[in-house]
């Protein structure tokens, strides 16, 4: 991610993440209620995220957590809330497919 924004990787930490724990998290910011990644972007000709090329293995795997299985309603409530331009559209994932791209650590 740093590569594609053309910064040092301890300048990308710095400005655009933070640590949970043991772990680094992705700034958040809050719009609306709700909390988008600081790489989401809402608002232009084509929203999604801006650095989609080079995203980290949580976003590879959106949306097919957890929380987003676990019913019909909570798949549609994730697709209002986060855009996301393959939910519902172009070829259709396999169930094993996305077991796999959610149990990836």
């Amino acid at each position: 991610m740093a590569k594609q924004l053309g910064v040092a990787v301890e300048a990308f930490y710095k400005r655009f993440a933070h640590k949970i724990g043991s772990r680094w998290s992705l700034r958040e910011y809050k719009i609306d209620g709700k909390f988008d990644c600081v790489f989401l972007d809402r608002t232009g000709e084509k929203p999604g995220c801006k650095l989609y090329r080079s995203r980290p293995l949580q976003c590879r795997t959106w949306p097919f957590w957890k929380e987003n299985l676990r019913s019909p309603e909570a798949w549609a409530r994730a697709k209002v809330d986060t855009p996301c331009d393959g939910m519902d559209f172009g070829k259709l994932v396999p169930i094993e497919e996305i077991r796999i791209q959610r149990d990836q650590k």
